[in-house]
């Protein structure tokens, strides 16, 4: 940044320099003992070799702005770069845990979701397990048993 500043400064000088040679040179033109034709290509003379100067230090000025452009194109291009880097760094970071966050998610949830359907199952087997067994003793004394006398009795009930 310093080095800019002296480079402008430096620029900035050297056109008022030859701004005021210029105007300095006109004037001793016109203040001088001359006659008109010599006054006249003095002054062309002076207006040209203005021109040429002027249009030397814009050539420089070009030059510069130039180089100053590439190099700003350059770290704009190196910044640009580095972003983008960045953010695909962080996408990838975010993606990860993203990853990491679902597993645990998925792993809380089954450990959530097995006690559940566990105790269902062990809910319906012991269910039907009841079932069975109240089926097969309701079966069994439900039905006529046949002493060996030949006398049919009815199965007495029973109040639990």
């Amino acid at each position: 940044m310093r080095y800019e500043k002296e480079e402008t400064s430096a620029t900035t000088k050297l056109t008022y320099l030859l701004i005021g040679g210029g105007i300095g040179a006109i004037l001793a033109l016109l203040f001088a003992p001359k006659s008109g034709q010599e006054l006249r290509e003095d002054i062309a003379d002076a207006t040209r070799k203005g021109l040429e100067k002027g249009k030397e230090v814009a050539g420089q000025l070009q030059e510069r702005a130039g180089e100053y452009y590439e190099v700003s194109r350059d770290k704009a291009s190196e910044f640009y770069q580095n972003a983008q880097d960045k953010a695909a760094e962080f996408a990838e970071k975010a993606k990860d845990k993203a990853g990491e966050i679902s597993e645990k998610a998925k792993g809380v949830a089954a450990r959530t979701t097995n006690p559940i359907s566990a105790a269902l199952e062990a809910g319906k087997e012991a269910y039907l397990e009841e079932k069975r067994r109240t089926e097969s003793s309701v079966i069994t004394e439900g039905r006529p048993t046949y002493p060996k006398d030949g006398v049919l009795e009815l199965p007495k009930e029973t109040k639990e």
